[in-house]
């Protein structure tokens, strides 16, 4: 590696992956995470029963079918979707609410219950869910009903609670900390109700719990209340901020920045994907629900996975099939061979690491542009309307082409965009691969010929 390489990385190194390294650590950011990988079977069987109901949409030929079959019973399975999907919100409450809880547990050293800090933050958030107003000096709970809106005694309805759907997933998360913050300070300076050691496991943790758990209804109370008085609510303010983050992050510009940064974690040795998207996932999925609604976003579902990161990432899978083919090298040969199996279900660490592509400047330049260029063009033929956007979330391994066409709802022209985004990454990466072998096939012609 040459000296000008060489500063490139320690700068990375020293700038990103310190900075990156730590905020990866932090508890909030390891709830979530926990909280993401969580909800990955709710929204994968939640979508396929959408997926069934939106099929005649892209196959007309199937409508005489459905109006015969699942059309009859669509309110029915559907219930599939309402209970995954349309309560997202809740399980990214829940479970972060416990691995949150578990977390301060273990490294303040205090006694807590990672179950009441689960139901604890599921209290928190419910608290919020109600819409209310001050009209002549009384807090009312909202009734509006309309062709548009539907509000029966505060709680917005549209298929379901529409505030536990994936726009709440931010609100819970908060919600969550506030409540699991109030419950280990709590327990931390002994401001709860001691029982004998004869007590039951189960009675104990439920009486240490009851303070704790008035103190947190009577904060979020007063922080809600006071929030309705000046016109508006907890939900609505926290959504302010994470709206904004979703616009950038809904746009090419910054999905150029997202991908860049997820790149660059990886190249100083960081798995930059699972930071990242762990920030990603609650927007994702919210801006799904908005395509279920008629939306047209890009950026929703398993976009990544299905149009940018192809292989893994770096998109990788176009290059991993000609070293495993066309390498001169015997170590790219092999490596190829060994990581076809896996690069078609998008695993790409015994590329990442074996070739190496972390830390190698012969990589480097292809590792950051090919996903750039994916999802370049998948962005734009999405947004251009050429193919319908995510509606549904498919599992992140499945292979090229079908993962897209499952998640559009069964749009071909999903599989396509998939398969020419699979090949403009391979062309970025050709030149680059076939001087990166051409070199490792001289080094290993010039050992055998020393020997």
């Amino acid at each position: 590696m040459d000296t000008e390489n060489s500063k490139v990385f320690s700068f990375l190194d020293r700038y990103l992956m310190g900075p990156m390294g730590k905020i990866s650590q932090l508890r909030i950011v390891r709830g979530v995470m926990a909280a993401g990988m969580a909800s990955i079977p709710f929204t994968i069987v939640g979508s396929m029963f959408l997926v069934i109901s939106v099929l005649p949409q892209s196959f007309p030929a199937l409508q005489g079918i459905w109006s015969a079959s699942f059309d009859k019973v669509q309110s029915l399975y559907m219930l599939g979707n309402t209970a995954t999907m349309g309560i997202l919100a809740l399980y990214f409450c829940l479970v972060f609410g416990y691995e949150y809880t578990k977390i301060q547990a273990q490294e303040e050293k205090i006694l807590l219950n990672p179950l009441n800090g689960a139901l604890l933050s599921m209290m928190a958030y419910f608290i919020c869910l109600p819409q209310l107003v001050f009209e002549g000096g009384m807090a009312t709970l909202v009734n509006v009903i309309t062709d548009d809106q539907k509000i029966i005694d505060g709680w917005e309805m549209a298929g379901g609670v529409t505030r536990l759907g994936t726009t709440g997933i931010f609100t819970a998360i908060i919600m969550s900390i506030i409540a699991v913050k109030i419950y280990a300070f709590c327990v931390k300076r002994n401001i709860v109700i001691k029982m004998p050691d004869t007590v039951p496991t189960g009675v104990s943790n439920s009486f240490t719990a009851l303070i704790p758990t008035a103190l947190i209804v009577l904060v979020v109370i007063v922080i809600n209340g006071s929030l309705v008085a000046l016109g508006t609510d907890i939900f609505k303010v926290i959504a302010i901020p994470f709206s904004f983050v979703s616009q950038i992050s809904s746009s090419w510009i910054g999905l150029l920045v997202i991908y860049f940064f997820m790149h660059a974690l990886w190249i100083v040795g960081i798995h930059g994907a699972t930071i990242v998207t762990s920030f990603l996932t609650p927007i994702v999925l919210s801006n799904m629900v908005e395509n279920q609604n008629g939306a047209n976003i890009a950026f929703a579902g398993e976009f990544n996975n299905s149009f940018v990161t192809i292989g893994g990432s770096g998109a990788t899978l176009g290059m991993v099939i000609f070293i495993a083919f066309f390498a001169k090298s015997a170590q790219l040969s092999a490596l190829g061979k060994a990581a076809i199996v896996p690069s078609i279900f998008n695993i790409n660490e015994p590329i990442l690491f074996g070739m190496p592509v972390v830390y190698n400047p012969f990589t480097a330049i292809p590792f950051f542009l090919a996903p750039m260029a994916s999802m370049t063009i998948a962005y734009f033929a999405i947004s251009w309307g050429f193919v319908n956007p995510p509606l549904a979330q498919v599992a992140w391994p499945i292979p090229v082409g079908i993962s897209g066409f499952i998640g559009s709802g069964g749009d071909w022209r999903a599989f396509v965009l998939a398969l020419i985004c699979a090949a403009v990454a391979f062309l970025i990466w050709f030149p680059f691969i076939k001087m990166y072998d051409g070199k490792l096939y001289n080094e290993e012609q010039s050992k055998a010929t020393n020997v």
